[in-house]
């Protein structure tokens, strides 16, 4: 398992309207093949701060199934106009104990 992690700063002012966007667009980035769960959370310091996780079977399956089909483009088609800039996206991985 995979944990993408995005940090996603909204336009100040738009938080709601980012949410609604989110609201409708999940069931795309949920449906997708190789995605475990989706769980959008808001700052509370910084509330047009959203921190987006999503558990992935693969790094591959994230880029393959999701990035590079017309999901993606519908997705970032929703979210992306309330993007105070672009997102910053990385994957981790669990450490064993």
């Amino acid at each position: 398992m995979v944990l993408e992690v995005a940090l996603i700063d909204v336009v100040p002012g738009q938080e709601d309207e980012f949410a609604a966007a989110y609201a409708k667009g999940h069931d795309i980035l949920a449906g997708t093949p190789g995605c475990r769960s989706v769980l959008m959370t808001r700052g509370i310091e910084t509330p047009n701060r959203f921190v987006l996780l999503v558990e992935w079977d693969s790094v591959e399956a994230h880029e393959q199934n999701f990035r590079q089909s017309d999901r993606f483009t519908t997705w970032r088609g929703l979210i992306g106009p309330f993007f105070a800039g672009p997102p910053r996206v990385e994957h981790f991985v669990d450490v064993p104990v």
